[in-house]
């Protein structure tokens, strides 16, 4: 669906503005040059002032006689017919004018006028005398070599030729910056991912732009951020992984190598084989989260009997009464998300509110609408933890053992609760409450709630 910031308009008022100012240039200049190639220029002008003068100076000095010389050396270096008129048109020279001639003697030009081409011949001037004009005039054909238009030709190829090929220039470097930069921009920052430069990103003049290139270049660097995010993530959950499996390890070595007691080191075997293996799933668990971004299915869920199934089975784990599990949700309290992964995030979540509180702790789980959001918040009595940490804690593999009582645990509960309420588009964060840590839950509302 196009809209005002779409490529096409943008393509399409540039080609409609060059194609005007193309036609308006080949109008307008065009005429200018037209016009100015069909007078005479000053240089012209002058010799034919010049001719003007020695006509009536022959005058003055010889009569007729003298315009009859003056015309036959004229004839020399100036072949066309010219003649000496009075006001009335009537020779002032003895050669008398044929039919043609007298006929040409009504269509004669002034040396301002534009020598128009349409005529057959050359056009006949009429030059009055400098000093006397009433006394007479020089009437000539205009000489071949005196013709306006010398650049004619030059001035059509830089017309229609080189200006139009400039514009058409600047038109190409318009298309170019505007398409092919930024796709070019694309191609390099491909190129920098197949050569494993993950950071590379594009020029923020692109990612800027409203168009359709605009939202590629977002695209591409979301991307970006996307793909070396989850390189990231791998390398990290490998690294960790790599060093959490070393523990276990070594103290099954050294079980092996110092336990005598059979049945000591059967159950140490298998409590170490059952850690490994539930740090083996926690961690596939949440590398998994991070790749698959495929669609998830929704559905309105009620808090209140999801929170009882879960409740129950933690407490069945744990040993905790069902009353120190309380569940303070309005009833009418309703979200519209995938059921496995909310329910996968709210059993990490309590049960690393279990895992940090006292003996005698209570975990509370509250509730509260905002707009068409419901906000669920799930605090125990552990004591909470210090203000910079409330972000890190949802690192994986982090452990604040030294701030809050426990028995520790892998550090990937919170980092695959937050992963699965992100991929049915809500938030979840930490806060210090008033007896321990509270994690807050932001979901849409379901439409029935």
């Amino acid at each position: 669906m196009l809209n005002r910031h779409s490529l096409f308009w943008k393509l399409f008022i540039l080609l409609v503005g060059f194609c005007l100012l193309m036609i308006g240039l080949s109008y307008t200049w065009g005429r200018h040059m037209e016009t100015r190639n069909a007078f005479l220029d000053e240089p012209a002008r002058a010799v034919l002032r010049g001719y003007a003068a020695q006509a009536e100076q022959a005058w003055l000095e010889g009569g007729r006689e003298g315009v009859d010389r003056w015309l036959e050396q004229l004839q020399g270096h100036e072949p066309g017919w010219a003649a000496v008129l009075d006001a009335d048109l009537q020779p002032l020279g003895s050669v008398p004018f044929n039919a043609e001639q007298t006929q040409h003697l009504t269509r004669l030009r002034g040396i301002d006028w534009p020598m128009s081409r349409r005529i057959v011949g050359q056009p006949w001037l009429r030059l009055p005398f400098p000093t006397v004009p009433e006394q007479g005039m020089l009437v000539m054909e205009l000489p071949q070599r005196l013709n306006p238009g010398h650049y004619r030709l030059a001035w059509q190829i830089v017309t229609n030729g080189i200006i139009p090929g400039l514009f058409t220039l600047l038109l190409c470097v318009g298309l170019y910056r505007m398409l092919i930069v930024p796709l070019n921009q694309l191609r390099e920052q491909a190129n920098a991912w197949r050569a494993d430069q993950l950071t590379a990103r594009l020029d923020s003049r692109t990612t800027q732009r409203k168009d359709e290139l605009g939202e590629l270049g977002r695209a591409f660097d979301q991307m970006a951020e996307r793909l070396q995010g989850t390189v990231a993530l791998q390398q990290q959950l490998l690294r960790d992984l790599s060093h959490e499996m070393r523990t276990p390890l070594s103290r099954l070595r050294v079980a092996c190598d110092g336990e005598t007691d059979l049945q000591r080191l059967r159950e140490r075997l298998h409590r170490e084989v059952d850690a490994m293996q539930q740090l083996v799933e926690d961690t596939l668990q949440l590398a998994w989260q991070d790749a698959e971004r495929g669609a998830v299915a929704f559905e309105p869920i009620q808090i209140h009997p999801l929170w009882d199934l879960l409740s129950e089975n933690a407490c069945y784990e744990s040993g905790w009464s069902q009353a120190r599990l309380r569940c303070e949700v309005p009833a009418d309290c309703a979200v519209q998300g995938n059921l496995n992964h909310l329910a996968q995030a709210l059993e990490n979540l309590l049960r690393n509110a279990i895992r940090h509180s006292p003996a005698d702790g209570v975990v509370r789980l509250a509730g509260q609408r905002e707009g068409s959001y419901w906000r669920i918040d799930l605090e125990d009595d552990g004591g909470g933890v210090a203000e910079g940490e409330l972000e890190r804690i949802f690192a994986p593999f982090t452990r604040l053992d030294g701030s809050r009582p426990g028995d520790g645990g892998f550090g990937l509960g919170l980092s695959i609760a937050r992963s699965a309420i992100e991929r049915q588009g809500g938030m979840l964060w930490a806060v210090n409450g008033q007896r321990g840590l509270r994690l807050c839950m932001r979901l849409p509302a379901a439409a029935c709630a």
